[in-house]
């Protein structure tokens, strides 16, 4: 988070507010052609799981309506993939990522899955969105907003694209909250995941730095402000698998 002294946290290091978009970003270059094979280990598949409760929260219509969704920080395209296969014929998602490696993977990723005439790939800012006021039907964010370096600028820009009616929602990990939990998820995060991502990635401190970021993100309670403070309405969140992942959602009134 932003601090008066005009720094914020990269993981478990503080850096100049205006390096750390720099700084995700390397990040995410040297994952992307793994990432998605990531998630499955680190998770153990769970994250498709987490993922499917997001898509029946979002709730796409089935019908002929007309739906837009905006999808941001979801460059491989695994959720928008998702809403568009549950959804009717006149669903159109929206991926907006601010790393070009991330969005070359989608587009590759929905070529193959025949989606790419419903889903569109945008490279773009979370905190400053190329889109114009009221464009969307649903917002969604799934393991990106605490790689955002001013998260309350996100969420405010996400206010403004989102229709009178719409729902946010973004899925993130949380605080584990089940004893016992806590600390075998400690020990997986710190010693296992980094030896994976070296084997798998060959980049140990990529995966060093999301666990960290992990540990850094807001608490439940407080990122619900947030998400109020930005102007939500009928805000909450769902804790799930012991509190590893919160699902947040809020209603744009």
């Amino acid at each position: 988070m932003e601090r008066p002294d005009g720094h914020t946290h990269f993981g478990y290091r503080d850096v100049p507010l205006g390096d750390k978009q720099a700084l995700v970003n390397d990040v995410f270059h040297s994952v992307a052609r793994r990432y998605d094979l990531m998630n499955d280990l680190m998770s153990g598949g769970l994250h498709r799981v987490w993922k499917d409760v997001m898509i029946t929260a979002l709730n796409p219509p089935r019908d002929n309506a007309p739906f837009a969704l905006l999808d941001v920080a979801g460059g491989t395209g695994d959720i928008s993939f998702r809403a568009a296969k549950a959804a009717g014929p006149n669903f159109q998602a929206t991926v907006c990522d601010i790393n070009t490696d991330m969005l070359a993977v989608g587009r590759e990723r929905a070529q193959a899955q025949h989606l790419d005439d419903r889903v569109r790939f945008i490279e773009g800012n979370a905190e400053a969105l190329p889109f114009g006021d009221g464009e969307f039907d649903a917002y969604t964010i799934a393991f990106g907003i605490r790689n955002v370096p001013r998260i309350p600028l996100a969420l405010k820009d996400a206010y403004r694209v989102l229709r009178p009616g719409s729902r946010f929602l973004c899925l993130e990990f949380s605080s584990v909250t089940m004893p016992g939990l806590d600390k075998l998820y400690d020990m997986f995060s710190f010693n296992v995941i980094p030896r994976i991502g070296q084997a798998v990635t060959g980049d140990a401190e990529s995966y060093r730095y999301l666990v960290e970021s992990i540990r850094r993100f807001p608490k439940p309670d407080a990122f619900a402000g947030m998400i109020r403070d930005a102007g939500f309405s009928r805000v909450k969140y769902d804790i799930m698998s012991g509190g590893i992942v919160a699902l947040h959602s809020g209603w744009r009134l």
